[in-house]
């Protein structure tokens, strides 16, 4: 496999500067995420779309990925049962070694090509599924193993890397490219890489689960309350809709479980 080269950073000596500058530097340097992940957003709409469609009709999305890459993943697939109130296993996140990789880094595991399909089988992936493959480089054999099987047997793929002539780019469905330029320590893609994903994962899975009308107006209202700021923070969604006192909003919500749920049954009396 061709090697991708890592550009230069743009600063130099870092290891001879203050903090102030180091820190400034960095935050230079982030300024230009926001910006490399505009310019996606046909792209990321692409893919809210084609992921709607599929769920709707029963469809899971899954976020496929190595280091950072997977660990982004994750994060963003485990925030949204609590969130929005999907059932767990609607959006889930895979990483290369398994859950031992959320914390520890497990060696060689994002090399091993057929691993990455082996994972998705294990959850039964259908047709109806989405995959989608996290790589900053664009060039990890795992997340491209599991594309390449996932395209032969009619499955949709994307792909979120930092490097538009990247294996990933030319063969996910849709692929999502933010060029973020240098990272500040030469190669860490943790750094603006890394935001650029998390950055369009937060855009897609918003967007997505908006459409699927897991948000009311701007209000989380099927978040799970699973403790007292957000029973707290329901509460108040409740009176607001409701103009029912405190007292008795907090009980209609702990009554029905969900913000949505106190609603309606309010409605109905």
């Amino acid at each position: 496999m061709k090697r991708i080269t890592e550009s230069e950073s743009n600063h130099h000596d870092l290891d001879q500067m203050s903090t102030r500058n180091l820190l400034i530097g960095i935050n230079e340097e982030d300024h230009t995420v926001p910006l490399a992940v505009e310019k996606e957003i046909p792209q990321i709409e692409k893919l809210v779309d084609a992921c709607v469609e599929r769920m709707q009709n029963g469809g899971r999305l899954f976020y496929m990925g190595a280091g950072t890459s997977g660990r982004l993943g994750i994060v963003d697939a485990s925030e949204c049962p609590p969130t929005f109130g999907v059932p767990q296993g609607m959006v889930i996140g895979i990483i290369a070694g398994g859950d031992t990789a959320i914390r520890k880094a497990v060696e060689f595991a994002e090399d091993n090509r057929e691993q990455g399909w082996k994972d998705l089988e294990a959850f039964d992936i259908a047709e109806n599924d989405i995959v989608v493959g996290i790589a900053a480089s664009g060039t990890t054999p795992y997340v491209l193993g599991a594309l390449e099987t996932a395209k032969k047997k009619g499955i949709l793929t994307g792909g979120i890397s930092c490097n538009p002539h990247s294996p990933l780019s030319q063969l996910a469905d849709i692929a999502i490219t933010p060029v973020v330029g240098p990272e500040f320590v030469t190669g860490s893609t943790r750094m603006k890489s890394g935001t650029a994903q998390k950055l369009v994962l937060n855009m897609l899975s918003t967007a997505i689960m908006i459409r699927l009308g897991r948000v009311k107006g701007n209000r989380m209202v099927d978040m799970q309350l699973s403790n007292e700021k957000l029973v707290d923070r329901g509460t108040k969604m409740v009176m607001e809709a409701t103009g029912l006192e405190e007292e008795q909003a907090n009980e209609l919500l702990l009554k029905h479980g969900s913000v949505r749920a106190a609603v309606d049954a309010h409605h109905q009396n």
